[in-house]
């Protein structure tokens, strides 16, 4: 992890601030245009960034957009034909739609949301592309957060970027994308944050992310604020987190309360009893889904970014994270997170759960073996 000085980084939080942001950046491209998400929805958000993309391809900017085959099952069934049509190049990040599979490359998935416009900003965070308010299905925004870089940070992004779409081009159709960079990065000090791009992948940086995490919560010696949509984190982390609250460090945990994979909500609650006996606080969002994977560690460190906290995000899909070393970016994101947990979460102590009916307690046992199991059948366990 390289920490460059210089950079501009903005928090934008929800697809609210999001997406504008994005759509003015593609409406201003000129020459060249990544886009990697997880998700790309066939809805109003979706068209948007549709037609943004294939303006841009008609002014003869060279438009490459990755999706994942599993998470964006729906667009290359809805949009990709649009896409292409259009000129817009467009890869599937292992486009297999075949049954359920614990095979561990089976398992291995593009989970990155990094956008790059022209070499001179992007956009890393946790946000796909799809409606914050699930078609209608949600009164409240759908919680989560990316950032707005410009400045030497973009030379790794922007070489991320590059080197994932020849690698994704030649497993395809086995051959090389020799075409030049278009836009190289405009990697010119353009403000004072020190900030490190850290991604996740299968070769040099298996561990990158969980272990930019633990080195911070390591030097932690005030205060560690950890939002995260799938939190099932390994023993190393549990660890760590543990050890900090015992040397007198204020942990707090904000997760899902409600979510679209129960299984894992359940699995996470059975490490609740844990956490809540060693003194860490913990809160679940109740507003709305929850998807943010963010933290701000003494009010000096924080992330944001894809990855989440468990087995699957940080050994097993592509992830991207910007790690930002500014007491003013902290301290953004710390406010916001406080407003988060004013307005939409409900604080669990031990109390509460020892009143769940018994049932309840059970479910969640059973989900962590299940979760437990999953892993090891994958390949893993939970001693990392």
């Amino acid at each position: 992890m390289q920490f460059l000085a210089g950079n501009a980084v903005a928090l934008l939080e929800n697809g609210e601030q999001y997406f504008p942001a994005l759509e003015a950046a593609l409406d201003c491209a000129e020459r060249e245009i990544f886009l990697q998400s997880y998700i790309f929805e066939d809805d109003a958000i979706g068209a948007r960034i549709v037609d943004a993309l294939i303006g841009a391809a008609a002014r003869g900017v060279a438009v490459k957009v990755m999706v994942d085959g599993f998470g964006g099952r729906s667009f290359v069934a809805t949009l990709m034909p649009r896409l292409r049509d259009a000129g817009v190049q467009v890869l599937i990040y292992r486009r297999e739609l075949r049954p359920l599979s614990l095979r561990r490359h089976r398992l291995r998935r593009l989970h990155r949301k990094v956008v790059v416009i022209d070499g001179r900003e992007a956009f890393v965070g946790g946000i796909n592309v799809v409606d914050d308010f699930d078609a209608g299905l949600l009164a409240h925004p759908r919680y989560d957060y990316a950032v707005h870089v410009r400045g030497p940070l973009l030379a790794p992004i922007v070489a991320s970027a590059q080197r994932l779409w020849r690698l994704v081009a030649w497993a395809s159709f086995r051959r090389r994308d020799s075409l030049p960079l278009l836009a190289p990065p405009q990697a010119e000090p353009v403000g004072s944050i020190c900030a490190a791009f850290v991604v996740r992948d299968n070769l040099r940086y298996r561990r990158a992310i969980e272990n930019a995490y633990l080195e911070a919560i390591a030097a932690a010696r005030d205060e560690i604020v950890i939002a995260n949509a799938y939190f099932f984190p390994g023993r190393r982390f549990r660890q760590a987190l543990v050890d900090a609250s015992g040397r007198g460090v204020k942990v707090t945990l904000l997760l899902q309360g409600l979510s679209d994979h129960p299984l894992q909500v359940y699995a996470t609650r059975a490490l609740y009893p844990m956490f809540l006996a060693r003194g860490i606080r913990l809160f679940e969002y109740h507003r709305s889904h929850m998807h943010a994977k963010v933290a701000v560690i003494d009010g000096q460190w924080s992330t944001v970014g894809s990855s989440n906290i468990d087995v699957f995000s940080l050994l097993m899909a592509r992830e991207a994270n910007v790690v930002i070393d500014d007491a003013a970016f902290a301290r953004t994101l710390r406010a916001s997170l406080e407003r988060a947990i004013c307005s939409g979460a409900k604080e669990l102590r031990a109390s509460d759960w020892r009143a769940l009916p018994l049932l309840q307690r059970g479910l969640s046992w059973l989900a962590y073996q299940l979760a437990r199991l999953a892993i090891g059948v994958a390949g893993y366990s939970d001693h990392h």
